[in-house]
């Protein structure tokens, strides 16, 4: 009997139907179930850098530093204000004043203009610093007495050299010899023994003075 029946062709068996897509709803499905996904790491450190990762090390941040402070220091001491003069006091001379305890003294000196630019004077004054550790500062009496204190004290004359005044104008590079005339509350004594005398000469337009001793 099989022998007479006709060859048919088999059909293929079908495929197992495919299960429904699940649908998950937010608002009724389990947090956790969610959270169980797998996630994504993120490094917010790696994002914007660490001071370890991003600055060079502390010996070559120190060595910058200390050249910086340097070449600052160098521009400091260059730019600092400087007086624009030097020079020496040369001679004093000495009277003393009868029955006033009181010296008058003539002070010779050399003043040169170190700058590149004329020094006027605006003020001149002397300072006495005593053995005993005393001082006595006075301004230099006017020019046009000088002639008077020579005539009254003919030993100021010793030495000396025409007045240095304010307002007097030396241009650069300049050099020039003068006398002052001051008054200490001192004996002559205290004067020969002194510990120090110097002479201050304030230019106009300067911060510092020019000191001479």
């Amino acid at each position: 009997m099989s022998d007479n029946m006709p060859d048919q062709p088999v059909p293929p068996p079908s495929p197992p139907p495919l299960p429904p897509e699940r649908i998950i709803n937010p608002t009724t499905e389990p947090i956790v179930e969610r959270l169980t996904q797998p996630t994504t790491e993120f490094h917010i450190g790696e994002e914007f850098g660490t001071g370890r990762r991003n600055l060079p090390p502390a010996g070559i941040v120190l060595i910058c530093l200390a050249v910086v402070a340097l070449i600052v220091g160098i521009f400091a001491f260059k730019g600092r204000p400087k007086p624009q003069g030097a020079g020496s006091i040369d001679f004093v001379a000495a009277a003393e004043v009868p029955g006033q305890n009181m010296i008058m003294a003539a002070i010779t000196f050399t003043l040169r203009n170190t700058a590149d630019k004329p020094l006027w004077i605006h003020t001149l004054k002397a300072s006495l610093t005593t053995a005993d550790d005393k001082t006595f500062d006075d301004e230099a009496a006017s020019a046009v007495d000088l002639d008077r204190y020579f005539q009254a004290f003919p030993a100021l004359k010793e030495s000396s050299e025409p007045p240095l005044s304010p307002e007097t104008k030396l241009l650069a590079g300049a050099e020039q010899r003068g006398t002052i005339i001051v008054g200490f509350k001192v004996t002559k004594e205290a004067l020969d023994q002194r510990k120090s005398l110097t002479v201050t000469i304030q230019p106009y337009d300067q911060v510092l003075p020019v000191v001479l001793k």
